[in-house]
């Protein structure tokens, strides 16, 4: 079958996809024995669209292994967690190891799930302004928007404070920004708007593209630092010292700096999570999740695709199927040693 397919190569990937069917995958029983997923359904989760492309390339290994994949579901992450535990869902790609401990523990920890491979590392949270109003101002640390004065250039609804576009209820992110605001005296000059994300980015790309200066949350793996390029269009906010909230433990500016600054957040990774009953009973799936890699890069330009208007289940599927297809060898070795399990 001749398909059009993009080239997953970090950032220069191309920015059109004719989608592939899943029929191009390659049926891993050459023996005529059965696989050994046969039989066993599985439901995977994820928190935001953006996500679905990681589930997706975890579903394909999955599928050649032979089980049987059900619609995965988006669901909040603490809820996602719960059910998780609960074996409503068998497993997520979306679990950020250090932001998502609360709901990781909150939901039985270990003796309920495991976090089973690695499979996206070094993802980064944190606070960007535009780098022209940094260099006007000299604005490098978030604390300096104490000064009512440098708060108020972020200013777009009037009401003196700076508007930051933060992040949604449930996620997680919020709770270290509230945090944030509070311990370092931020209350007064910054306003956290949340809501909708993707909505609130919008308008801040819009005031961005008028030149009006803009403050913003944002995170890595995300189509985000495509478009506004780092060290170019925006920067970094450094914070003043590092203060996470209690449930993420003891952790030190170490753990906080990325990039040569301290950006405020626990750099993270993204691990797969399963139900613990699943993993004991299935150890070919869960040895495939412990190889499953995706580099950070691809996820974003995946994310691209999606902002560029290719974002529905069927074509993010696609996308997958095209990952999978540049990195056959790749991903044909996590499948062998999967089934090497047996």
């Amino acid at each position: 079958m001749n398909c059009a397919r993009p080239v997953f190569t970090g950032l220069a990937i191309a920015l059109s996809l004719t989608a592939c069917t899943s029929g191009q995958q390659t049926d891993k029983a050459t023996d005529g024995n059965a696989l050994p997923g046969d039989g066993v359904n599985v439901t995977a989760s994820y928190g935001l669209i953006e996500e679905l492309f990681q589930t997706e390339v975890v579903n394909i290994g999955l599928e050649q292994l032979g089980y049987t994949i059900n619609k995965p579901k988006e669901l909040e992450y603490a809820s996602m967690h719960v059910d998780m535990a609960n074996g409503g869902i068998d497993f997520t790609t979306a679990h950020w190891e250090k932001l998502h401990q609360g709901f990781f523990d909150n939901s039985g920890g270990d003796e309920k799930l495991e976090r089973t491979g690695v499979y996206i590392p070094n993802v980064l949270q944190g606070y960007k302004i535009d780098k022209a109003t940094a260099d006007e101002y000299g604005i490098t640390s978030l604390d300096q928007l104490k000064d009512p004065e440098i708060a108020a250039l972020f200013d777009s609804d009037g009401d003196g404070k700076a508007n930051l576009t933060g992040c949604n209820p449930g996620w997680g992110c919020e709770l270290v920004i509230e945090h944030h605001l509070e311990e370092y005296g931020l209350r007064d000059t910054v306003q956290h708007d949340q809501g909708q994300y993707f909505a609130l980015l919008a308008d801040t790309m819009t005031r961005y593209d008028q030149g009006n200066p803009v403050l913003l949350y944002t995170w890595t793996p995300l189509w985000v630092h495509g478009v506004l390029k780092e060290g170019e269009d925006v920067t970094w906010l450094e914070v003043p010292y590092t203060s996470l909230p209690e449930e993420q433990g003891e952790v030190s500016e170490a753990d906080t700096s990325a990039e040569g600054k301290n950006l405020g957040f626990g750099v993270d990774q993204q691990v797969i999570v399963a139900n613990q009953t699943f993993v004991d009973e299935n150890p070919v799936a869960a040895t495939f999740f412990t190889l499953a890699k995706l580099p950070l890069d691809d996820v974003s330009a995946q994310n691209q695709l999606m902002e560029n208007g290719e974002d529905s289940p069927e074509a993010i599927r696609g996308h997958a199927e095209a990952w999978v297809a540049d990195n056959q060898a790749e991903f044909d070795s996590w499948v062998e040693g999967a089934l090497a399990a047996k």
